[in-house]
């Protein structure tokens, strides 16, 4: 089908978000970018934000409604993450139900309307906008970072420099039984003996 790809790009972007909630400790849960500014979300903010926001797009505007209840009973760092397995691995099964007259379908998004392949697009962008915003807050609270997309200073620093792409865990059952677990994360070399930036000391 002609929209596999946003299909299988919804599935990289399940072990993503929850790839970013491991590298977080539960300490982490209410510390902010700025301690005194509430204009920056802490992680518990992000991660209830993303199951609630992601249920919504996808009942309102995608017609895919599969989740009794978006957010678990008690909001700890592991049942948040739970239940977005749980939930968007439902939504992902019945992404792959559809077919190419489901997906050009226009449809309402807020005020306007987009074709269903449309608002899926936006819908990864506005996932992957947050992500970023939380591995910012990795830093931080300074904390190591595994890949998400490519390398980072943690697995090796720059793509130039034959950094390695090194994610936390290989898939996402792993992702949730060591998380429940022992936490056995992959092993992180650090930037070498070369910069992890293009421009240091600037």
């Amino acid at each position: 089908m002609r929209y596999e790809f946003l299909i299988d790009t919804y599935r990289t972007e399940i072990e993503k978000v929850l790839s970013v909630w491991a590298m977080f400790e539960d300490a982490d849960l209410h510390r902010r970018p700025h301690p005194s500014d509430k204009r920056g979300r802490n992680l518990l903010e992000h991660m209830v934000h993303q199951n609630v926001s992601e249920n919504l797009w996808f009942s309102r505007m995608l017609g895919i409604s599969v989740t009794v209840r978006p957010l678990p009973e008690q909001e700890t760092r592991l049942s948040l993450m739970k239940a977005y397995a749980e939930n968007a691995t439902k939504r992902l099964a019945a992404l792959r139900e559809t077919d190419e007259g489901w997906w050009e379908e226009v449809v309402d998004f807020f005020e306007v309307k987009r074709s269903r392949a449309w608002i899926m697009t936006r819908r990864i962008a506005h996932t992957a906008h947050h992500r970023g915003q939380q591995m910012a807050l990795l830093r931080v609270v300074n904390r190591d970072l595994h890949s998400s997309y490519g390398p980072t200073a943690d697995t090796g620093g720059l793509m130039q420099n034959n950094a390695r792409v090194i994610y936390a865990y290989p898939d996402l059952e792993a992702i949730i039984e060591e998380e429940a677990g022992p936490r056995r994360k992959a092993e992180l070399p650090g930037p070498g003996d070369k910069a992890p930036t293009e421009r240091p000391g600037t």
